[in-house]
């Protein structure tokens, strides 16, 4: 698989895609209560600064990583390595748990057989549900495809 990779320059200077020198950027949905809980979370496991933690509401994230479609930001947090590398959903998660030493007691449960199709099943129906699971009067008045033309439009 080829994933486009974009660089940026300003002032003649090349900037890094990703952005902070860090390893990683994680984009989640910043309208979602459970899901900035749980950026809370990462902040504290990151121990070594490894992850630039973003919400896809921040201006300018989808014009960083223009290979990842708007309605995917809304779908699933996105976990983009430095050098364009892209995971999402569950998928994330796995690389963030091995990426973060704190993770790593937990990644484990991916090797056991049957464990990745479980955690991308269950990943999709908290995305679907996250909007009932304590995120606010707002989010349960919006429809996800009211949120995913929403999140199209820019």
């Amino acid at each position: 698989m080829t994933v486009a990779v974009v660089r940026f320059t300003v002032a003649g200077q090349d900037t890094p895609s990703v952005g902070l020198d860090r390893a990683y950027t994680v984009v989640f949905d910043g309208d979602c209560k459970v899901c900035t809980k749980l950026t809370k979370v990462l902040r504290a496991w990151d121990r070594t600064n490894q992850l630039e933690i973003v919400s896809s509401k921040q201006p300018g994230v989808q014009a960083r990583f223009p290979w990842i479609p708007a309605r995917a930001y809304v779908e699933a947090l996105q976990l983009i390595a430095a050098d364009g590398t892209t995971w999402q959903g569950a998928a994330a998660i796995e690389q963030l748990l091995n990426v973060l030493p704190r993770g790593r007691w937990i990644a484990w449960v991916f090797r056991i057989p049957f464990a990745r199709t479980l955690a991308d099943r269950f990943y999709k129906w908290f995305a679907r549900n996250r909007y009932k699971m304590g995120c606010g009067a707002h989010c349960q008045s919006k429809p996800l495809d009211v949120m995913w033309e929403e999140a199209e439009r820019g």
